[in-house]
């Protein structure tokens, strides 16, 4: 018997898009606050800051394989997204308690500790609760729904900032209340479920082509096709030269745009990005994902080079704008681009794979954005992350286009 759906999507795919909602809504009351908090408040420069990042992302994504590992070994997910989800709940009185950048390095590292937990599971319970032709439809609505917490946290954390003027430690307090209704939805409507819904799209020429069968007993490194690899090794690629958002909101502030306005710049920039992600979902499952992913790795690469130019407040806001388009066209598509790819016996330790080496990559994006920012000025940050798309973008186009060519040829 089939879970009866809500909205017109399986049960699953809805309460995660909530669970995702309420703790983007907990995390982005905190987020765009975080460089301003440490360069204002703690008075740190811009490589600690880049340091920070990138040791909380990267580290964190350790985890994501090992849990994706073992949540396909046990065929268990709501404890994985129970684990992570609270354990970055937690971490939220640490920087609300924070006197040294350190402490701050702490808490980052913690909240990501907890992404790195669930986010492979989830991902996970997502394609097994869908069919293969509306997968690009379930992760946009996910990302969508995440995305839609993401405005709403920066809005709140403006309004609060409004009434209590430079407070940030009372936002950081908070912003626990989202993070904690966001537990009590996996823990009362989350539901475990067998793996493998199946069903082929046809108009994406990768799905469910890996030339061995859902009962394949292959170790995972031997379970995954080229393609797999492939993708994941661009998409590595690509997430180097995809420093930290930190340096989007420190490019504002220094071409003038107040602290107080920030919130507000990243809620424009997370609406557009909730309103872009489900109809881009619904147009790669016509039109083919892979399609769509190739426009986002050229739009963020014009992206980057105007952020380098930028200097009026009026290009930052633009870009922000276009920032969430590109986000719309890629995050979402990307996971369901992998859900048709992946063996149904290893969902969750492809998506940790896939997790984990995008993730490692914000060590050196991050570090290298910070340095190349002290060292150059803010435009290097940028011209740096327009190559490496651009570069990502080829790669992608040469590798899956021939790809195309000898499946047409055959």
């Amino acid at each position: 018997m089939t879970d009866k759906k809500i909205a017109g999507l399986e049960r699953n795919v809805f309460f995660t898009g909530l669970v995702s909602f309420f703790m983007d809504f907990s995390s982005e009351m905190i987020y765009p606050l975080v460089p301003i908090f440490l360069s204002s408040v703690l008075g740190v420069n811009k490589s600690v800051i880049g340091l920070i990042e990138g040791i909380a992302e990267s580290t964190a994504s350790l985890l994501k394989v090992f849990s994706g590992w073992f949540s396909d070994r046990i065929g268990k997910r709501k404890i994985f997204m129970l684990a992570g989800y609270g354990i970055s709940t937690l971490s939220r009185p640490l920087i609300a308690l924070s006197a040294l950048w350190g402490h701050v390095l702490v808490f980052r590292f913690i909240d990501r500790f907890g992404k790195g937990i669930r986010g492979a599971p989830r991902d996970a319970i997502i394609a097994e609760s869908t069919p293969t032709k509306d997968l690009g439809r379930s992760f946009g609505f996910h990302r969508g729904m995440d995305t839609l917490g993401a405005v709403a946290g920066p809005a709140v954390a403006f309004i609060l900032l409004s009434f209590f003027t430079g407070n940030y430690r009372l936002v950081f307090w908070l912003s626990m209340i989202p993070g904690m209704i966001a537990v009590m939805v996996i823990v009362f409507f989350i539901r475990e479920r067998g793996q493998g819904v199946k069903g082929q799209s046809s108009k994406d020429s990768d799905t469910m082509t890996l030339g061995r069968s859902d009962t394949d007993t292959s170790s995972p490194p031997r379970a995954f096709d080229w393609r797999f690899k492939a993708f994941v090794a661009i998409a590595t690629l690509f997430a180097i030269g995809n420093s930290s958002d930190v340096f989007l909101i420190l490019k504002a502030t220094d071409t003038g745009i107040k602290e107080t306005q920030i919130p507000i710049l990243y809620l424009s920039f997370n609406f557009i990005y909730a309103l872009t992600s489900m109809p881009a979902g619904i147009l790669s499952d016509r039109i083919g994902r892979k399609r769509i992913m190739l426009a986002g790795f050229i739009l963020f690469g014009f992206i980057y080079w105007g952020f380098a130019n930028a200097s009026e407040q009026k290009h930052i806001w633009g870009l922000f704008l276009l920032y969430g388009v590109f986000m719309g066209l890629t995050e979402g598509i990307q996971k369901a681009y992998l859900g048709t790819i992946i063996p149904e016996k290893f969902k969750a330790t492809g998506y940790g794979i896939y997790n984990t080496f995008t993730g490692l990559a914000l060590f050196p994006a991050s570090v290298a954005g910070g340095w190349l920012w002290d060292k150059y000025g803010p435009h290097a940050t940028f011209y740096y992350g327009t190559i490496t798309a651009l570069f990502s973008a080829t790669l992608f186009l040469t590798v899956f286009g021939l790809d195309k060519l000898k499946q047409k040829r055959s």
